[in-house]
């Protein structure tokens, strides 16, 4: 199709999405309260409002297409589960055709999941890592095809809208549908295993600028991975999480649509390394203060309990431990900047040290032959160009000019 039309597409899917997320907040149920079809239409309709942008800017790219059509599949499949609970079970008859409503619902989902199989086998330039790849994208089509089918006959329930069942299930052929269900469960967590690891070979084999939109991926990834289980950490503490987690969340969710626009529109695309050195340097010190002062805090109170047989600490101990917290910021932001540029950044930690060293030799050395080689040398060390030289300039009177220039080619 001609990019006009694309465009056309995606954004009408875009309009689609969010008519169908507007909709379902008019019909909350016991199930999906108000506040959870909230947080499902933002991260819906903001997939697909990044989709619609890559579409529009690069229409060739089906990176785009992928996140309009998980967002207009996914937001469907909420729409029309509501709407057949509504029709069919907390208000039976108020609505016309619920029971194709279920069976949209049966099974409109399942190719939304499978096609971030896609996603990930074809960031982030819209083609396979090689041909031998390219099977993989078939097998990975099957199983999409096969998913519908499944879930559009699978006897019983439906998932997540219990009691309302699968108006087109065929109880004659459970097992066999049971069997397939699983099947497709196991070769679903295999490709994506598989589509991790082209993730990878994509990395290790990509030049600079198709790393730069891997890293983009990795750390929305990472992130999401991090904050969840940072939930079932606080969840099997606590016993509950607070009414603000799912929102962090959501915005977690939301990092991995926002990455892949980042990635495929190359806006600031050269950041990340600095978002993510800060990622580990903030999240470090963050988690390092908080043990240390509910470290202290318990100590504290375990000892002033044996002591004098009270239980709560005196206000003076509390305004002490969190001046104690302000006092170690920056010495603890320092030492685990360093070590963070050590481990992670090592080529960029050991150019500041050369250069360093580089800067107080010129206050001492004043042999202009030999700052000359340092400095050749310090370019090779810390550029590693694959030819350096260096020429002075002299100035009118004959005289060697304290100003050098350097000539510096460098070749991949």
């Amino acid at each position: 199709m001609s990019s006009r039309v694309a465009v056309w597409l995606a954004w009408l899917l875009w309009v689609l999405t969010v008519v169908f997320c507007v909709l379902s907040l008019l019909m909350p149920n016991e199930q999906n309260g108000l506040n959870s079809l909230l947080l499902q239409g933002v991260w819906l309709v903001a997939s697909t409002s990044i989709g619609a942008v890559i579409v529009s800017r690069r229409p060739g790219n089906p990176i785009g297409w992928i996140l309009c059509a998980v967002g207009f599949l996914l937001a469907s499949s909420l729409f029309s589960g509501l709407y057949a609970f509504r029709a069919l079970v907390s208000s039976p008859g108020s609505l016309p055709v619920g029971e194709v409503a279920a069976w949209l619902s049966a099974w409109v989902q399942n190719p939304a999941y499978l096609l971030f199989l896609y996603l990930f086998l074809l960031f982030p330039d819209g083609r396979p890592l090689s041909h031998r790849w390219r099977p993989l994208l078939w097998i990975v089509g099957i199983v999409v095809a096969t998913s519908i089918l499944v879930g559009a006959f699978y006897p019983g329930s439906i998932s997540g809208l219990e009691p309302v069942r699968n108006p087109l299930g065929i109880e004659a052929a459970r097992e066999i549908l049971v069997f397939a269900s699983g099947l497709l469960l196991y070769l679903f967590t295999a490709l994506l295993l598989a589509s991790a690891a082209c993730v990878y070979l994509r990395f290790r084999r990509g030049n600079g600028t198709e790393r730069q939109q891997i890293k983009w991926l990795a750390y929305a990834a990472v992130l999401l991975a991090v904050t969840a289980l940072v939930g079932v950490v606080l969840d099997l503490l606590l016993g509950r999480l607070g009414g603000w987690f799912p929102w962090i969340i959501v915005a977690a969710f939301l990092g991995i649509p926002l990455s892949i626009g980042a990635a495929i529109l190359h806006y600031r695309l050269y950041e990340i390394d600095i978002i993510i050195n800060r990622t580990l340097v903030y999240g470090s010190l963050s988690a390092t203060l908080v043990l240390v002062y509910f470290g202290g805090v318990t100590m504290t109170q375990a000892l002033f309990q044996t002591l004098t047989g009270q239980e709560k600490l005196p206000q003076l101990v509390v305004v002490a431990s969190t001046l104690v917290i302000a006092a170690l910021f920056n010495p603890l932001r320092r030492r685990i900047q360093a070590l963070v540029d050590r481990r992670f950044y090592r080529p960029k930690y050991d150019a500041r040290k050369t250069l360093e060293a580089f800067s107080a030799k010129l206050r001492n050395d004043t042999d202009l032959d030999t700052l000359s080689d340092d400095l050749i040398g310090v370019v090779r060390e810390t550029m590693q160009p694959a030819h350096a030289s260096l020429w002075l300039r002299p100035d009118s009177d004959s005289k060697v000019s304290r100003e050098a220039s350097s000539a510096i080619h460098r070749t991949s």
